[in-house]
C-alpha cells in the first residue's frame, strides 16, 4: 500500500470509509503520532481518492448515483481482476477443476493426484513419485493443490486465497505470487506425501503459506502495506492444531492435509522472512 495524506487526528472517518469501499478504492487508515494515514492499494485510483476525501472534507454526500455506480462497479472489478492475474487464475482453476470432476469423475481425480493411482484386486494401489516424475508427469507435483473434494472444501480456501493473494499480488507482483504459489504448492504436496497418502487435495497449503508470509511481511516491514487481524492468525493457526487432534475426527473433520499445512506454513515463513529481510536492508 502507498501512503498519501494524513487526515485529522480525532475526525470520524466512517462515512469516508464507506465511500471509498463502495466506490472499489483498496486503502487503510493507521493512527500515527501526527495524525489518521490514509493508505491507496492502486496508485492510478490516488485522484477518485483525493477528490471523495475533499467532498467528505466539504460536507458533500458521497453517494454514487446508481446507474453509475453500477457502471462504476463492473469496471473497478475488471480493474482489480487485472491487477492481481496470478490470483485470479489459481482460484479459476480451481473452479472449473471443481465443476470438471462433477462430469468427468475420478477418472479426472486420479489424472491430479500427485502420483497415479488405481484400483487392482480391490484395493487401492498407487505409483512411486520418483517414477512418475521420470516419465514426465511432473505436473502431478503441483496439480493437488487444485483438486477439492466439496463445496464448503472449495469456498474456505479461495477465500483465504482471495485475502491474502491480493495483498501480496498487488504489493510485490505477480512474479513473487506466481512463484509463491509453485514453491508453496509443491511444498505443501510433497510434505502430504511423506506421510504414505496418495489421496489428498485442495489449496490449504497455500492459504498458510500466504498467511505466514503476509504475517511476518507485516510485523517485520509495518509500513509495507501488507495486514492481517491478530485474531485472524489465532484462528487459522488454531484450526490448523484442531484438526490435528482425535477430537477433530470425531467430530468430522478427521481427513484433513495437516502434513500440508504444516509444509505450506513453513514455505510462507521462509519467503515472509526472505522479502522482509531484503525489504529491511534497503531502508
Amino acid at each position: 500500500m502507498h501512503p498519501v495524506m494524513l487526515l485529522p487526528d480525532h475526525a470520524d472517518t466512517s462515512e469516508l470509509r464507506k465511500a471509498l469501499w463502495r466506490h472499489r478504492i483498496g486503502h487503510r487508515i493507521t493512527d500515527e503520532a501526527d495524525g489518521q494515514l490514509l493508505w491507496i492499494a492502486d496508485p492510478r485510483q490516488h485522484d477518485e481518492l483525493k477528490s471523495l476525501v475533499e467532498r467528505w472534507k466539504q460536507g458533500e454526500p458521497l453517494e454514487l448515483q446508481h446507474s453509475a455506480k453500477r457502471s462504476r462497479n463492473m469496471t473497478s472489478s475488471l480493474t482489480s481482476l487485472k491487477q492481481v492475474p496470478v490470483t485470479a487464475l489459481m482460484i479459476a482453476i480451481s473452479v472449473v477443476v471443481f465443476a470438471l470432476i462433477g462430469v468427468f469423475g475420478d477418472q479426472l481425480i486420479v489424472t491430479l493426484t500427485i502420483v497415479p493411482i488405481g484400483i487392482s484386486g480391490g484395493e487401492l494401489v498407487f505409483g512411486q513419485l520418483s517414477q512418475t516424475l521420470s516419465s514426465g508427469q511432473v505436473w502431478r507435483l503441483l496439480s493437488p493443490a487444485f483438486l477439492h473434494f466439496g463445496w464448503m472444501h472449495l469456498i474456505f480456501n479461495l477465500m483465504w486465497v482471495w485475502y491474502f493473494g491480493r495483498q501480496i499480488e498487488a504489493l510485490q507482483g505477480s512474479r513473487t505470487m506466481l512463484l509463491l504459489l509453485v514453491v508453496a504448492g509443491i511444498g505443501a504436496n510433497i510434505a502430504q506425501y511423506l506421510t504414505g497418502t496418495v489421496l489428498f487435495g485442495g489449496m490449504s497449503g497455500v492459504v498458510y503459506a500466504l498467511l505466514a508470509h503476509v504475517w511476518l511481511m507485516s510485523r517485520r516491514v509495518p509500513r509495507s502495506g501488507f495486514f492481517v487481524p491478530q485474531m485472524l492468525v489465532v484462528f487459522m493457526l488454531g484450526w490448523m492444531v484442531f484438526t490435528m487432534t482425535d477430537m477433530a475426527g470425531s467430530v468430522g473433520f478427521g481427513n484433513v492435509a495437516n502434513e500440508a499445512h504444516l509444509g505450506g506454513l513453513l514455505v510462507g515463513l521462509i519467503t515472509g522472512w526472505y522479502y522482509s529481510s531484503r525489504r529491511l536492508k534497503k531502508h
